[in-house]
């Protein structure tokens, strides 16, 4: 199992992320915009909607705070290279004013190097870590909490790597083919389980 070297913890998210999760990034933003020509307002309306869609899409890959700071100060154009395809639903507009939803999917592969061009701490796995998924473990007693977690994955067969520790949370690589048993490992001792929108999140 590869051992990724460019894991950090986001304070926000607690998670499990598989490849397969982190292959779709896409989002759609509302945005209603008002300037002196209906031109100007579209032009700033799809400039926010691809701001907003780049933070949302990459919540629980990247460093939040690194990534919004890095886009305060981001062209337009470097972030459009950033985006395949963009659909409009709901638009209106008038003299002044463009209001719409914007759906858009970002490249992968641009997002990647643009999050390592800028310094973005990240956690996107590489094609190559197709076989790994990573844990981020929230824990009340890091000592004590990552060892029980340590020895229950050893007694059901799991193996799991450190990766990146900071303060009470640990990122950890698991085989993917493990995520089932790792799971249900964890809450039958006792661990706190959460599955919503593809993210597996456990803490203790």
């Amino acid at each position: 199992m590869k051992i990724l070297n460019k894991f950090l913890c986001v304070l926000g998210f607690c998670g499990l992320v598989s490849v397969a999760d982190a292959a779709d990034l896409s989002g759609t933003a509302f945005v209603n915009v008002t300037s002196d020509t209906a031109a100007n307002a579209k032009e700033m309306a799809f400039d926010e909607a691809r701001r907003q869609v780049i933070v949302d899409a990459l919540t629980g890959y990247a460093d939040t705070e690194q990534l919004r700071q890095t886009l305060k100060n981001a062209s337009g154009s470097s972030l459009n290279n950033l985006i395949t395809s963009t659909s409009i639903d709901g638009e209106k507009q008038s003299d002044t004013t463009y209001s719409a939803n914007i759906t858009m999917q970002l490249d992968r592969d641009a997002v990647k190097k643009w999050l390592l061009d800028n310094n973005i701490n990240n956690w996107m796995l590489d094609d190559v870590d197709q076989d790994v998924f990573v844990a981020q473990v929230i824990m009340s007693d890091k000592l004590a909490n990552w060892m029980e977690l340590k020895r229950l994955t050893r007694a059901n067969g799991i193996d799991m790597a450190a990766v990146y520790i900071n303060g009470n949370r640990i990122m950890a690589e698991v085989p993917l083919d493990k995520k089932n048993a790792f799971t249900n490992a964890v809450r039958m001792y006792g661990w706190h389980v959460n599955n919503q929108n593809g993210i597996v999140s456990i803490w203790k």
